[in-house]
Order: C-alpha cells, then sequence, then structure tokens
C-alpha cells in the first residue's frame, strides 16, 4: 500500500476514534455506564457499529480507552533531565496542570465517582491504567533527581503524593464539587510555582532562592 494511502487511512480511523471516544464520554455522563451501549456510542459518534466493535470489541475495552486518553500527554514530554529540581519539578506541574484543566479529566472523574457502587472495575481501571503511570513517572523523575544530589528523599511515594497534591488539591477536586470553580492561568501559574518552592524546601540539597 503506497505510504499516501496508508497515511490517509490511519488519519481517518484516528478521527472515528475521537469521534468515538467523545460520543462515549458524552453517553456515560448522560445515562450512566450501565445504560450506555456500545450501540448507542456508534449511533451518537455517527460511525457504523462494525468499524466501533473493530476499534472497541467491549465497552470495558472503550472505557480503558477512555481512562488512558484522558491521562496521557504528548509523545514529545519526556521527563526534565535530573540535575535541576526546581526547573524539572516547574515543568512537571505545569504539565499536570494542564492536565487537570482538559474537561474530559473532570468528566472521567465524574462517571467513575457516579458508577463507583455498581461498577467498582471502573474506578480499577481509572487507577491502574490512568492515575497510577503517570504517578510513577513522577516518582521516577524524582528517584532520578536523587541519585543526582539535588534531592533527599526517602520515601519518592510521599513525595510525589505530597506534590502532585499541592496542585490537584487547588485545581482539580474543587472543579467535581463547586459549581463553576474555574482558576485563571496566572493563579495556576502561582499554585504550580507554590508548590514547587514548597517542595524544595522540604527536600532539595539547596532550598529554591528567595524572592
Amino acid at each position: 500500500m503506497p505510504r499516501a494511502t496508508s497515511t490517509y487511512h490511519q488519519r481517518i480511523a484516528e478521527e472515528k476514534r475521537a469521534l468515538i471516544l467523545t460520543a462515549a464520554t458524552s453517553l456515560f455522563l448522560e445515562l450512566g455506564y450501565d445504560r450506555t451501549s456500545l450501540a448507542r456510542v456508534a449511533e451518537r459518534s455517527g460511525v457504523s457499529r462494525a468499524t466501533l466493535f473493530k476499534q472497541f470489541p467491549t465497552k470495558a475495552a472503550l472505557f480503558d480507552a477512555m481512562v488512558t486518553g484522558s491521562w496521557s500527554t504528548a509523545e514529545d514530554e519526556d521527563p526534565p533531565p535530573a540535575g535541576d529540581v526546581v526547573a524539572g519539578l516547574s515543568t512537571i506541574g505545569h504539565r499536570y496542570a494542564e492536565l487537570l484543566g482538559r474537561a474530559q479529566m473532570t468528566d472521567l472523574f465524574r462517571i467513575v465517582i457516579a458508577e463507583l457502587p455498581r461498577f467498582p472495575e471502573l474506578a480499577e481501571a481509572q487507577f491502574s491504567h490512568g492515575k497510577m503511570p503517570y504517578f510513577a513517572s513522577v516518582r521516577d523523575y524524582l528517584l532520578a533527581e536523587r541519585e543526582a544530589g539535588t534531592v533527599r528523599v526517602e520515601d519518592a511515594d510521599l513525595a510525589a503524593t505530597q506534590f502532585l497534591g499541592m496542585i490537584s488539591n487547588y485545581l482539580f477536586w474543587p472543579t467535581l464539587l463547586v459549581p463553576g470553580w474555574e482558576v485563571g492561568a496566572e493563579r495556576v501559574a502561582q499554585v504550580v510555582d507554590e508548590a514547587v518552592r514548597t517542595f524544595a524546601a522540604r527536600y532539595a540539597t539547596t532550598g529554591p532562592a528567595p524572592e
């Protein structure tokens, strides 16, 4: 198959996949996980059932893809190089803030929370396929900084939880509870900066420079 044709088909497949995931998210929020069928998703997304079943043979596979997509970052967003923990955590913090600011992230958590009593496997999928891989990348970065001698971290799991928590507790969790909760770009930058400085004051071998 010519490369141009192959690229074209790949692009069409990706566009249909995006339509399917958008439709699924909308239906899960409207009807709940149990009442949403793959047939409904196909109808809402405007793709054939055969196309949908080819990509997502089960509803669980569709939900797993939603989780993975919600937590995914750009392919070029490799962890920052170790050696400057303030600069590295600033990069990670702003990426995390952008991730939490996506509408699909809030939608995903709302679906999981609403369906948790009847479908605990959804929470497991969210934890194991979404949050944990992202968390592990931050933990591994802190371990690399420890090897570089820039931080004194004995419990990398706890340190990563503390750093991410300082950001999510202000930027994300209120969106699930407070109608209309919005944080402007300037405030987001301040939240990330304060989290970095607080972390560095506790763990860095040399603290952040005073303002």
